[in-house]
């Protein structure tokens, strides 16, 4: 039986799973954000209660917005205070006696797809989340690949390629992250970056479902915003497609429901590639909010 947590800033997730990785149980709990030892604790208990309630004590993975210090093994998080620093890993491990493994979030998603049965025979997987930021995680033979620091997959915070910048012309903003860099794609990407980028150029906030409706709609603006953002967005997977060369790409996220995107990246990729290179397949992601909490139980496939 495989256990998956999702830990997020408001909520836990679990989930139990069989071997035929089908879900046999699931509950949610509020995070503890603030109390170490209440998070333990909460942890621990789901853990108890389902080996009582299965008969079985399952194999246990836990997503976490973050990831550990590659050295320390300290969690490095913002969206849940009371682990940033901790030790969560061997500290659930001491509590409950077993081994636990742990990865950051997007990892954990891309893993979930990687081993959703029309993919599960793919070499690898690359999943891209177009959420709130843009990030993502590179599966390989079914493992996740987290890299030396534990920071494979955290492509937002690769800059924005030079032919990306002359694609927006003298115009061009330079946004500043979270991550206290300037030019970091997550900021042009994601759902946020869509929206920002609108701003810059129109001088007019708008929320993304709108400007998608008014692009629907043939509104001049609209229409050339989607244009660049597009053409934007093929640029900066060419050059990720180029370095990481993936059989399949997967996107989440709330923007990765817009159906332009898979009508118009597979025509504009190719130009930006290598002559011998072929863009990857690129599909919506199928299990949606739910992709969390079974990559992190899928951790423990081997």
């Amino acid at each position: 039986m495989y256990y998956g947590f999702d830990v997020g800033g408001t909520k836990i997730e679990f989930g139990a799973f069989n071997e035929k990785l089908e879900r046999v149980a699931t509950e949610r709990v509020p995070t503890p954000g603030t109390d170490y030892d209440l998070l333990v604790e909460t942890l621990a208990g789901l853990v108890s209660k389902y080996d009582s309630e299965l008969g079985v004590e399952g194999k246990i993975g836990l997503g976490i917005p973050g990831m550990e210090d590659a050295d320390t093994g300290a969690v490095l998080t913002t969206n849940v205070p009371a682990a940033k620093g901790q030790f969560l890993r061997k500290d659930l491990e001491a509590k409950i006696g077993r081994e636990v493994r742990i990865d950051n979030d997007a990892n954990c998603f891309a893993l979930s797809e990687a081993w959703d049965d029309e993919l599960k025979e793919e070499a690898s997987v690359m999943g891209l989340i177009l959420g709130t930021g843009f990030g993502g995680g590179l599966v390989y033979e079914g493992q996740v690949f987290s890299g030396r620091n534990h920071v494979a997959g955290e492509l937002g915070h690769t800059r924005m390629p030079i032919d990306a910048w002359f694609h927006l012309g003298e115009k061009a903003p330079l946004f500043g992250c979270g991550c206290d860099k300037k030019g970091c794609i997550d900021n042009y990407l994601s759902g946020r970056g869509f929206e920002q980028l609108y701003e810059h150029y129109y001088g007019e906030k708008v929320k993304a479902i709108e400007l998608i409706k008014r692009q629907a709609e043939g509104e001049e603006k609209a229409v050339e915003h989607v244009e660049r953002f597009m053409e934007l967005l093929a640029i900066c997977f060419a050059n990720l497609f180029t370095a990481f060369d993936p059989h399949v790409v997967v996107l989440g996220g709330g923007l990765s429901n817009y159906d332009l995107i898979y009508e118009e990246l597979p025509k504009r990729i190719p130009k930006h590639l290598l002559s011998v290179a072929k863009a990857p397949k690129i599909v919506k992601a199928k299990h949606g909010d739910s992709g969390g909490v079974r990559g992190a139980a899928f951790l423990n496939i081997k």
